[in-house]
């Protein structure tokens, strides 16, 4: 059927066109794509078996929905998403601010239009993408916002009595009708313009100033909120609480994994980026770890989150410090090298909260010690003999005390702007670091070979096998007790 052509209300008639309600909607096509197995939260990963479910059940039922969780969990991208639920246009009778239903409008304009054009009434398409209407819910928010008032000045210009139904000026809500309709962090809404909303969810109808009128809505309402608003603060009033049907909890991502998934899906990587510098897969883990351990440190409040922002940005970060180090040094390509993740620190500030003991610290020590915590927990995937080396009596923890006994009279500034060819040839110093790489990982190409190189370097640090301080433009390995007992502490 060609939509474009039915341009009145007769010709909607005649094309045996139904309208159905939002929630219909919503429900028909999901029952479609289930069936036919497909995917309609594309690129939502770790939600598979949890929430995706729930919010199916949810548009299955017809509920309102509340998604309850903490900050970069894809509540708000998911709320966008089921506009793919949504028939692909929706007639309206034309002109209408409120999407009236050519079969049953229920603005005053639309039934002015019905009973003075009948048949003839004009009739505009409108596609699924324009029917999604959102608001961030903050304490200025009025009721005349959502919902309407009275508007003096039509009253005025039209010269109408303020009891004419054409002086009221419509809020969002009612111009959301047939619409999908989302208020994020519900818990900022001030409780006397929740109240507001309790009709609306109940009955599906709106009363504006004054007005003796019943309006009844047709919208899918989604709520987000924090978990730690919803509780703590208590801004969410028991009643509005009692009328949203379904409250559906997110949570983070459960492996590295499927962090890496969402990561992948997110970051804007330039082309150039993408062609000129290889990211191993042991950096990926790294990056992702740095969150995991952020939710689990105790100078991070767990109560507010550690969005999926965090490793997404530092993520862009990473890549375009090595990008920096490539330009510099005049290399054509560069592997992202463990030094760069110190690059993203930046990127990490502001994206944790942090409990009294983590101000004290300071962001920028409570992100490098985060990034310090990444490398130790990884470490043992790789080199599960740092556990204890003391214990260990075979050939490899030879070759790993030969490292460290080459520190005794030595030590290694790796700066972090070194080019391809500086870096391997200060990593080949250290006696006996390429050999066990080489045994331990025989079928590495020669980037990643010095990349672990440095990487176990790191790990003999945050194992306390080695000192490490970082610098300005360098990490400084050296031998762990020499360095208690340096000239510099002397003097």
């Amino acid at each position: 059927m060609n939509l474009s052509k039915i341009k009145t209300l007769k010709e909607l008639k005649e094309s045996g066109f139904i309208v159905k309600s939002v929630k219909d909607e919503l429900r028909d096509n999901l029952i479609t794509k289930i069936r036919l197995n497909e995917n309609v939260f594309e690129g939502i990963y770790g939600y598979e078996d949890t929430v995706i479910p729930n919010i199916e059940r949810a548009i299955l039922s017809r509920h309102s929905i509340n998604m309850l969780g903490l900050r970069g969990q894809a509540k708000t991208r998911i709320a966008r998403m089921m506009t793919h639920l949504l028939d692909e246009y929706m007639p309206i009778i034309e002109g209408s601010e409120v999407n009236d239903n050519p079969f049953d409008p229920v603005s005053y304009y639309g039934k002015q239009m019905i009973a003075e054009k009948g048949d003839a009434t004009p009739i505009a398409w409108i596609h699924r993408s324009e029917r999604y209407v959102e608001k961030l819910a903050t304490p200025d928010v009025s009721i005349a916002d959502l919902i309407g008032d009275v508007d003096p000045i039509k009253a005025a210009n039209l010269k109408l009595d303020y009891s004419d139904p054409r002086v009221i000026h419509f809020g969002l809500i009612p111009r959301a009708n047939r619409c999908l309709f989302v208020i994020n962090e519900l818990p900022d809404l001030q409780a006397r313009i929740q109240v507001a909303l309790f009709n609306i969810l109940q009955e599906g109808d709106i009363q504006i100033r004054g007005f003796q009128l019943r309006f009844p809505l047709d919208i899918q309402f989604m709520f987000t909120a924090n978990p730690e608003d919803y509780t703590n603060r208590g801004s969410i009033i028991t009643p509005l609480k009692d009328r949203i049907q379904s409250q559906i909890m997110t949570h983070y991502p459960k492996t590295i994994e499927l962090a890496k998934d969402i990561t992948k899906s997110e970051a804007k990587i330039s082309e150039s980026q993408k062609e000129n510098i290889t990211v191993p897969e042991i950096v990926k883990d790294l990056l992702e770890q740095i969150s995991f351990e952020a939710r689990e440190s105790e100078f991070v409040d767990e109560k507010s989150g550690v969005s999926a922002r965090l490793s997404i940005s530092a993520y862009e970060t990473m890549l375009s410090a090595a990008e920096r180090r490539m330009l510099k040094s005049g290399d054509a390509a560069t592997t992202v090298r463990i030094s760069d993740l110190m690059a993203v620190i930046p990127s990490m500030i502001g994206k944790i909260e942090m409990v009294y003991e983590g101000e004290q610290e300071g962001s920028v020590n409570v992100s490098y010690a985060l990034i310090r915590s990444a490398i130790r927990t990884q470490a043992i995937t790789f080199f599960p003999e740092l556990r204890d080396l003391k214990k260990l009596k075979n050939n490899s923890s030879e070759t790993y005390n030969a490292i460290i006994n080459w520190f005794s009279n030595n030590n290694l500034d790796l700066l972090n702007d070194l080019s391809e060819a500086e870096y391997v040839k200060e990593l080949d110093k250290v006696n006996h670091l390429k050999a066990i790489i080489n045994e331990k990982f025989p079928s590495l190409p020669e980037q990643g070979t010095y990349l672990m190189m440095e990487y176990l370097l790191h790990s003999l640090a945050e194992y306390s096998y080695l000192n490490k301080n970082k610098l300005e433009r360098s990490f400084k390995f050296e031998d762990l007790l020499g360095s208690m007992f340096s000239t510099d502490d002397l003097k």
